[in-house]
Parts: C-alpha cells; structure tokens; sequence
C-alpha cells in the first residue's frame, strides 16, 4: 500500500510563495539542499495551476523578478522532470509535454484512494493547494510534512495554505532544524469533526 504525504514549504506566516521572491525565498542552505538530495523517489501529486507553472520552469520560463535561475532552482526543476507525475485535471490539453507526466481526468480523491491501495511507495503533493486540502478532508493523507523559512511575508504573501482547511490535529512525528534557521516539522493528521472538548492528551 503506498503513503500520501502532504508537503508543504512555506513562510513562518503560511504562505506557499511571496511575490518577488526567488525560490525558497532565497534562503536555501547547504544542510537543506543535501537534505533534499537524499530524499527517496516519489510519485508527484498535482493540479492543473502547479502544473502549468513547474512545467513552465522546466521549459526554461524564468520566474518573474528574476534574469536566470539560481543553480538551486535548476537543480529542483531537473530532479521533477525526471519524476514520475501525476496530473489531476478536465482541463490541460493532451498529450502533456512535460516528460514523465500522465493526465487523469478522474475525480482526483477517488483516483488517489486507489492508487493508496494497490500501489507502494510514496505518494506526494508538490504545490496544488486545493488537491492538498481536499485529500486531507477524505481522511488520505498519511504524512502532513511543512519547512518554514525564517521570512513574513505579509506584504507580498500569495497562495494561502490554510485557507479552507478543516479542523486538524496533528501527532508530530519528526522535527528538525536545517542551516541554524529553516525549520522542518511532520505530522499525522487527523481531521476533526469539532473543537476536542477537553484538553488534549
């Protein structure tokens, strides 16, 4: 059976990306790229926004703000081109075009419900925050994985993450601190149907 991790990197004030802002906010660091490099292969999760955007990238469309990409960035982009990936979307046009990417028009929680059972390995989001959300909210997520870089951006925040999220409660499970300033926290989540009444355990 195959886990879902959710994984999210974020701004201490929970946005996905800032305007202006380079990748990581520009605060990627040695610990953390090595971290990123020894992470296991997983297939990708994603919706039709994220999609367009990281294929984008991966065609050589730079970033607004931006002249180039950063070598860190170049990096990232060619590990998600080679990647298996999955795209959830009625409306991207076919055949995709981003090498190693497959198209299904199903409903995405049903879809993903059955990759879970009669898959292995790990199934992971990569931006597509409603995807996100909605996986979280049909009880599918295993693994509920954020890194915060040490910026607010409440000037030039975009993309909300919590936005319409249901009640959670999260068991952390891991936690780590990369480079003295980018923290990483994992969970298991598990939605609620109301506030717990008492305290928490």
């Amino acid at each position: 059976m195959s886990e879902l991790l959710v994984d999210f990197i974020t701004s201490l004030d929970g946005y996905a990306s800032g305007e202006g802002w380079p990748g990581f906010w520009g605060l990627e660091g040695p610990e953390y790229l090595a971290w990123l490099g020894e992470q296991p292969e997983v297939t990708y999760l994603m919706g039709a926004n994220t999609y367009r955007l990281m294929s984008g990238f991966a065609a050589g469309e730079v970033p607004s703000g931006q002249d180039d990409f950063r070598p860190e960035e170049e990096a990232s982009v060619d590990a998600l081109t080679r990647a298996s990936k999955v795209v959830f979307s009625r409306s991207l046009p076919e055949p995709l075009t981003w090498a190693n990417a497959t198209l299904v028009r199903d409903d995405a929680v049903e879809t993903v419900r059955a990759m879970k059972t009669s898959g292995s390995g790990v199934l992971t989001t990569i931006g597509s925050l409603s995807l996100a959300r909605s996986l979280l909210r049909a009880g599918l997520v295993d693994r509920f994985r954020v890194v915060m870089f040490p910026v607010i951006t409440g000037a030039t925040g975009a993309e909300r993450i919590y936005d319409g999220y249901p009640d959670v409660a999260l068991d952390m499970t891991e936690h780590r601190t990369f480079d003295g300033r980018i923290q990483l926290v994992e969970y298991r989540p598990r939605v609620l149907d109301h506030p717990p009444l008492g305290a928490p355990a």
